[in-house]
């Protein structure tokens, strides 16, 4: 920028105490100082919208980079699909007619009701209350008791009576 020594601006200095005179030195030296103020508030003001352009304008160039990635994505992924689509129409068209293949043709409303039918069966089977007497015929535990618990009830009574905690 300007090189201004300080012997330079003693010089300018005396040289304006000499021209304009000391009673209104202040005067102008104030106002030299406000313009020098406002002339740098405006720099940094130019300085500032210029870095705000220059950031808009790369936020705008990695804008157009996000969509043209984003599009090149969708594009992909649509012809991906298209093609996978295209196989699997193939694929199902390829494929022979016959009874032992159970994707070519839905079920009808009779194979549906006699397998909702035994669904239930077996559903209910399992879940059913069955009564007491009948799970005791068949073998069947109405409740579970601990190995301890299940000692403790067969263990006969003798051999209960002649041990005590102590001995």
């Amino acid at each position: 920028m300007i090189d201004i020594a300080f012997s330079k601006l003693a010089i300018i200095g005396v040289a304006a105490l000499v021209f304009i005179g000391p009673e209104r030195l202040p005067k102008v030296a104030r106002m030299a100082g406000t313009m020098l103020g406002r002339a740098q508030r405006y720099i940094n003001d130019v300085k500032a919208e210029v870095s705000r352009e220059m950031e808009l304008d790369e936020l705008r160039k990695m804008h157009k980079d996000v969509q043209a990635a984003a599009s090149d994505v969708e594009n992909t992924i649509s012809r991906n699909f298209s093609h996978a689509e295209k196989e699997m129409h193939s694929v199902w068209n390829e494929m022979p007619a016959s009874d032992d293949n159970p994707l070519m043709e839905p079920p009808t409303f009779d194979q549906v009701s006699e397998k909702s039918r035994n669904f239930r069966k077996k559903k209910l089977a399992r879940t059913s209350g069955l009564p007491s007497w009948y799970k005791r015929q068949t073998g069947h535990r109405s409740h579970v008791i601990s190995g301890a618990a299940r000692v403790a009830k067969y263990r006969s009574s003798a051999s209960s009576q002649s041990r005590s905690f102590f001995h």
